[in-house]
């Protein structure tokens, strides 16, 4: 039982952006939203140290974080701070979840 690491940072990184963006812009959205997602993807991090196989909670949160905000970067504003990034590591965690499903990596 090996511990996902990498999902930790994630989370810890969606988390920590949201409190960067209420400390810099004031944004109780940006606040709320990536304290919930945060949350949300430490739990699924926890899942996944678990049973490497319990992955669709983490796969579907980074899905839709990684629509978001790919689209608020692409068709919004174009800026890659910081929708371009959590766009970015969004889309690596759906292709490394997606890897795993397809069983193209082992555990």
């Amino acid at each position: 039982m090996a511990i996902d690491y990498i999902s930790f940072a994630y989370a810890a990184t969606i988390a920590a952006g949201g409190v960067l963006g209420y400390a810099k812009a004031g944004s109780t959205a940006s606040l709320g939203a990536g304290l919930l997602f945060g949350s949300v993807m430490c739990f699924g991090a926890y899942q996944t140290s678990q049973n490497p196989n319990n992955y669709a909670l983490s796969l579907g949160a980074s899905s839709l974080l990684m629509g978001v905000m790919g689209n608020r970067f692409l068709f919004q504003n174009a800026k890659f701070m910081p929708a371009g990034l959590v766009a970015t590591l969004s889309l690596a965690m759906v292709l490394r979840y997606g890897a795993r499903g397809l069983g193209l990596v082992q555990q």
